[in-house]
Parts: structure tokens; C-alpha cells; sequence
């Protein structure tokens, strides 16, 4: 619950939209418990009129409709500002996460996939729906709760004694109650949505493989285990809400009986008109409203409690070593060795020197870590042995570099900010996409598909390496930059990558055939580099 609490002080920066959304929330319970009481009192007081006496119709009527209509106005008012919050508040809960996670990089030796992604997503949700679903009901249920105990000391003083109690234990007892029992369930929850996700990660991506070593139904039991125990989380959860709403719905007719035994008593010594009576009794029923909303949102704040302490655990990681790598006048690797596996390295006492302005193609085998290489030399990873020297920043394109989901215009700046659409269209002709993104329904501000599905493998490796080309890094590292390609255009984009590179170093990775032009040709193979015969 600490860690939630640390989430508190970004709730200040948004206080206004938090004070409008309690204030809303606050006018529709005052308006529905005014509601009920109003028409129970009207109904009654109709209901004891005699034909001969004069009993105004229109003023209660009007007053509930007038109520009915300021309840549907502040609820949905209350939905749009809360929401409206909420969105504000998951905006910098990520901002806040992908800076922390930023330093972690990467983050594959810390978090599996599924993990990561809850972390993500299910946890980040979990923290940012506390407000909409814990805080604000407990802010008006107590202002309700005081509100009708102060009417009651006005009107019927002996009801006090069963309301308060009832109203406090409803509002304040069941809510820690059923999160203090949620606390541990919520923690397993967090924990096996996670390692369900993972389930089903390797599962889509490991399908053939389980397929090919029958290993279909030993996964299958696995992921069933799994979700049982996210489901007995699940079903505890919603056992301990079940429970706690039945006894608010008590309190609640405690409260009730109690506030009728002192209505009756005081109607009977003619203290209190009956239709009065009547009014209170409903109203006070109405005032429990707010303890049933504030007991569904207790319900969730457990697990928001354990999502907010794995999202801590982020903030409070410490980071990878510091950066190694130094600057020297060209591209300098001494001595390096790296494995992924303690006593398995894939690079072994390398050294390699690219001297500036040289442009290298680096070929060799699958699994003799070329991508390895790229990733010691962004920073990446960090050799077990040896020195790295670099001249500048250097830009890494991967073998998976994504199209993101926005227009032609904003893939493409991320690599230069600056750049103009002049430069822009001169480096996508460069790459062969003038004719592409000229046929485009808005050109450059044309919006790309979720992954770039609306384009083809080729197009969208084509814009991510433009994007790439486009960088001011002294470094560029082109992983399989003509993957998914036709043969004619690969070649094409291959023979004139040198030119392309002019002026920084150069490290094309490919298994394709080289082609002339380019100042070194080294194939790794054994941990080694060595120059192409």
C-alpha cells in the first residue's frame, strides 16, 4: 500500500480536474438521496391528503424533476471529468515509466516479454483507475455520510445513534476490511496475469516448434495450472466484494431500522409528521448508495496496491553498468568478449579497428553474433572482457525496427527532427519510395497502419532505413537492411549504401552476396573477424 501511496503527489498537478470530479460526484448522490426523500415525502403527503384539503402538487413535483435532471446532468458531467482525469493521469504514469525504464536497457535480461508487457499495461491501468474507483467514492461517501448526519440532527436526533455507526462501518471498516483480504490475492493476481501472458507469448511464437516435438499438450496443462491460479485470485477477489457488499447492504438496514424505530417514536409523540418520516427513512437509505460504490472500488485497490509495487520496483531498479565504451578517433574493439550465457561467449578476444569514413560489410553465419556486435556497440550490452572505442553516437537498425502507428511524415523524423520535406523526399527516393509515397492518399501526412500492416515487408523496411539514413550519429549499424526485398532492389540498395554512409563508419551485417564499393568485407565466424579472402 506505501508504494501506491508514493503515486499520490502526481494526483496535485491535476488537483482542479480531482475537485470537479469529486464535486460532480458529490451533487448526483446529494441529488439522489434528495431524490428519494423528496418523493417518498411527496408520495406519502399525497397519499394523506384529504380531497377538502389544499395540497400543492406542482412545487414537489417540479423539485423532482428539477433533482431528476440535475442527477442525470452531474453524472454524466462526474463520467467526463474523471475520465477525463484519468486519461490525464495514465498520460504521466507512462511518461514516468518509460523514463525509468529507459536507463534499464535492456530490458530482456530483466523482465520476460510477458511480464514487461503487464507491467505496461494491466499494472499502469490498475494504478490509474485508484482515483475514479477509490479515492473519489471515499472523498463523497464520508461528505454524504456527514451531510445526512447532520440532517438527521436537525430532524430526528434519536436516529443518530444507529446511523453513524452503521454509516462509518460501511464507509470505513468494510472497505479496509475487504482490502486488507484482497491484499495477498492481489498480489498473486498481478503475478500470474503476468506469467499468463508469457504463456501465451511463447505460445504464439513457439507454436511450430511445439507442434513439431508434440509438446502441444504438456504446454497446454501448463497454461491451464496457470490460469487456474490466476482464476483462484480472481474468484477470491470477487468473493471478499461479494461479502463486502452484503454487509454494507446490512449496515444499511441497521441503519434503516434504527432511523425507523426513532421516526416512529417521534411521529408518535408528534414530533415528526409522517410523510417527514417517510422522506427520512428513504433518504437515509439512499445515503448508503455511495458505501456500495466505495466497496467495489476497495475491491480493486489490492490489486492496484501490488501493481503499484511492481511499478516501484521499476522506478527503484538500479541500472546496468555504466557505458564502457570511450571515445576514440574511428571505430576500436580490443580484446572484446561477450556471451549471452556466462562461459558461452559468442565473441571471443575480438579486435577490430574501422578507421572514419569507412563503410564495412560484416557477413558470417547465423548465430555467430553479428547482431551481438551491433548491440555492444549502441551501448546495449556490455562486454564480459575488452574495450570498446567509438567516435560518436552510434544508430542501430535492427532486424525488427518497427513502422509506428503515425504518418509517413512523423516515422520518418524520428531519425531527424529537423529535416525538412525536401530532405525528406530526396532520402525516400534514395531508398526507391518517391512513387510509393506519391501515391499515397495524403502524401507525407499520410497515417501508416498499426505496425505498418498497410505496408508491404519491403516498403516498411525501406522507410525504417530511411528513417535510420537520416540520423546525425557518427555510427550507423544496418542490420540486414535489405531483408524482405526483391532481389534487382536489394542489390540496388546494397551497391549504394557506401554512398549513402559517406562520411561516417559504416557497419552493414547481411548474408547476402557484396557487392563492389565497399572499403572492408570481414566475415565473423568463431568469436572472430577476419578480413574476406
Amino acid at each position: 500500500m506505501r508504494a501506491l501511496i508514493g503515486f499520490a503527489p502526481r494526483l496535485v498537478q491535476f488537483r482542479g480536474q480531482a475537485l470537479l470530479t469529486v464535486a460532480l460526484a458529490l451533487v448526483t448522490l446529494v441529488a439522489g438521496v434528495a431524490l428519494l426523500g423528496l418523493s417518498g415525502w411527496f408520495l406519502t403527503a399525497a397519499a394523506l391528503a384529504t380531497s377538502g384539503a389544499a395540497f400543492n402538487l406542482f412545487v414537489p413535483s417540479a423539485g423532482v424533476r428539477a433533482l431528476s435532471f440535475v442527477r442525470i446532468l452531474s453524472r454524466y458531467g462526474e463520467r467526463l471529468a474523471g475520465h477525463g482525469l484519468t486519461l490525464s493521469l495514465l498520460a504521466q504514469l507512462r511518461i514516468w515509466l518509460f523514463a525509468r525504464l529507459f536507463p534499464l536497457v535492456p530490458l530482456n535480461a530483466r523482465f520476460s516479454r510477458g511480464d514487461l508487457v503487464s507491467r505496461l499495461v494491466a499494472d499502469v491501468e490498475a494504478v490509474d483507475t485508484v482515483f475514479l474507483l477509490a479515492i473519489g467514492p471515499i472523498v463523497t461517501a464520508l461528505l454524504t455520510g456527514l451531510g445526512m448526519s447532520v440532517l438527521l440532527a436537525l430532524a430526528l436526533p434519536g436516529a443518530l445513534w444507529a446511523y453513524v455507526p452503521a454509516f462509518l462501518a460501511a464507509s470505513l471498516l468494510v472497505p479496509i476490511w475487504v482490502t486488507r483480504a484482497g491484499l495477498q490475492a492481489g498480489a498473486t493476481l498481478a503475478r500470474s496475469a503476468a506469467q499468463a501472458r508469457q504463456y501465451g507469448l511463447d505460445a504464439v511464437d513457439g507454436h511450430a516448434d511445439l507442434v513439431l516435438f508434440g509438446a502441444t499438450a504438456r504446454f497446454a496443462d501448463r497454461f491451464g495450472a496457470q490460469a487456474a491460479r490466476l482464476g483462484t485470485a480472481r474468484g477470491l477477489i470477487g468473493g471478499n466484494g461479494a461479502r463486502a457488499g452484503a454487509l454494507v447492504q446490512l449496515c444499511a438496514g441497521l441503519a434503516l431500522f434504527g432511523t425507523l424505530v426513532a421516526g416512529l417514536v417521534a411521529l408518535q409523540a408528534g414530533a415528526l409528521a409522517g410523510p417527514v418520516l417517510v422522506g427520512l427513512v428513504l433518504a437515509v437509505l439512499a445515503s448508503f448508495e455511495a458505501c456500495g460504490l466505495l466497496v467495489r472500488g476497495a475491491t480493486r485497490l489490492a490489486h492496484a496496491a501490488a501493481a503499484a509495487e511492481r511499478l516501484a520496483a521499476i522506478g527503484t531498479a538500479a541500472p546496468p553498468a555504466a557505458d564502457l565504451r570511450r571515445r576514440t578517433h574511428g571505430m576500436v574493439l580490443s580484446g572484446v568478449t561477450f556471451g549471452h550465457e556466462p562461459g558461452r561467449p559468442v565473441l571471443r578476444d575480438l579486435d577490430l579497428i574501422v578507421q572514419p569514413d569507412q563503410c564495412v560489410a560484416l557477413t558470417g553465419p547465423s548465430g555467430s553474433g553479428k547482431s551481438s556486435l551491433a548491440w555492444l556497440l549502441a551501448g546495449l550490452a556490455t562486454p564480459q572482457q575488452g574495450t570498446i572505442g567509438i567516435p560518436g553516437p552510434v544508430m542501430v537498425m535492427t532486424q525488427d525496427a518497427p513502422v509506428f502507428y503515425d504518418t509517413v511524415r512523423d516515422n520518418l523524423l524520428l531519425g531527424q527532427p529537423g529535416a525538412d520535406d525536401e530532405a525528406l523526399m530526396a532520402m525516400l527516393a534514395r531508398v526507391g519510395l518517391t512513387d510509393f509515397v506519391a501515391g499515397l492518399p495524403f502524401g507525407l501526412d499520410t497515417v501508416l497502419g498499426e505496425q505498418g500492416r498497410t505496408l508491404s515487408a519491403g516498403q516498411a523496411r525501406r522507410l525504417c532505413l530511411a528513417r535510420t539514413l537520416l540520423t546525425d550519429a557518427a555510427v550507423i549499424v544496418l542490420d540486414e537492411p535489405t531483408e524482405g526485398l526483391d532481389a534487382p532492389l536489394a542489390d540496388q540498395i546494397l551497391s549504394e549504401l557506401p554512398e549513402m554512409l559517406a562520411g561516417r563508419i559504416g557497419i552493414v551485417i547481411t548474408h547476402a552476396q557484396v557487392p563492389q564499393g565497399y572499403d572492408r568485407v570481414l566475415v565473423l565466424q568463431g568469436g572472430q573477424c577476419l578480413d574476406a579472402v
